[in-house]
């Protein structure tokens, strides 16, 4: 279930936080509890990924843009992502998440969190994300404009611009392996 109760909370706690520059950092606390576990008693990888909303929401709107979000139409999607995942996250131990904008490119947004125990690194995410409109994807410039930020993108870090090559690779739709088809409605 998505954690409506904590997005609710981050929101309340942040309406009144200072506002944030497009690629300003965005700190956040959170606790482990038992409904974000796996069999390991670990915080479950998946819902890692689902908790990362909890800090990337409250960052657009202390940078301005759920405001334009509802005033265009607009709506936020994750085009694609990369996870790192290197220390374990236990039943509630507390962790620190901290989330940027890194840049931008002509379609998409590039968003770097990662979840802290203390000064270790417990996971990191690359997220690729987009703003879209009824037209489609709406430019990242034309996004930038909106918040009266500059239509030019910081450098991106060199492992972005390799990501997003090695991305560019892949097949899409995936090629499934022949004994896979014939498991798909015709």
């Amino acid at each position: 279930m998505y954690p409506l109760f904590r997005f609710a909370k981050e929101m309340v706690k942040f309406r009144n936080a200072p506002k944030l520059g497009v690629t300003g950092t965005h700190v956040s606390t959170h606790v482990c509890w038992p409904w974000d576990l796996d069999p390991w008693i670990e915080l479950n990888n998946g819902r890692t990924l689902t908790l990362f909303d909890l800090g990337r929401i409250p960052m657009a709107q202390r940078s301005g843009l759920i405001p334009i979000l509802r005033d265009r139409k607009w709506g936020i999607t994750v085009a694609g992502s990369s996870v790192r995942y290197r220390r374990r996250i236990r039943a509630f131990e507390r962790f620190t998440m901290i989330s940027r904008v890194v840049g931008w490119d002509s379609r998409f947004i590039y968003m770097d969190q990662s979840m802290w125990k203390g000064g270790d690194c417990c996971n990191q995410v690359l997220i690729r994300s987009a703003i879209t409109s009824a037209q489609g994807i709406v430019p990242p410039a034309e996004v930038m404009a909106a918040l009266g930020a500059p239509s030019e993108s910081p450098p991106l870090p060199d492992w972005i611009g390799a990501w997003i090559e090695a991305d560019g690779q892949r097949p899409w739709p995936p090629v499934l392996p022949p004994d896979a088809k014939a498991h798909l409605p015709a």
